[in-house]
């Protein structure tokens, strides 16, 4: 088996800026992604998460712990606060080791977020 560094994208929105609602759809979009590309904690490099200037109640990746996922780096940072961007939105990009080739990865847009990238193998 050969493996290779892949990065996988995601990206949801929340209701509203609480930490109910914030892990609720981070944890869901993991779990997506994870299971969509057949990953493993094992298989995780890194995990950078952004969240627009209105989620400010907690850090996404301080939902991304509740899953179990204390031994693989995580970082936070701020997206662009772009005019029209989509409002309450926290994206993710998994760094993985993986045997899939960068086409048969597939990016996971959940919620308000389902229309940021149509142009990616969902």
């Amino acid at each position: 088996m050969t493996y290779a560094v892949r990065a996988v994208r995601g990206a949801t929105t929340v209701d509203d800026d609480t930490t109910d609602a914030i892990t609720t759809r981070v944890v869901a979009l993991l779990e997506a992604v994870m299971e969509r590309n057949e990953l493993h904690e094992a298989d995780l490099i890194s995990i950078l998460f952004t969240a627009t200037d209105d989620i400010v109640s907690m850090f996404p990746a301080t939902a991304a712990r509740t899953m179990g996922l204390g031994a693989v780096p995580l970082i936070c940072a701020r997206e662009l606060a772009i005019t029209g961007s989509t409002p309450r939105c926290i994206r993710v990009m998994l760094h993985v080791n993986t045997e899939r080739s960068r086409d048969e990865m597939r990016h996971v847009y959940l919620e308000g977020a389902q229309g940021l990238r149509d142009d990616l193998p969902g």
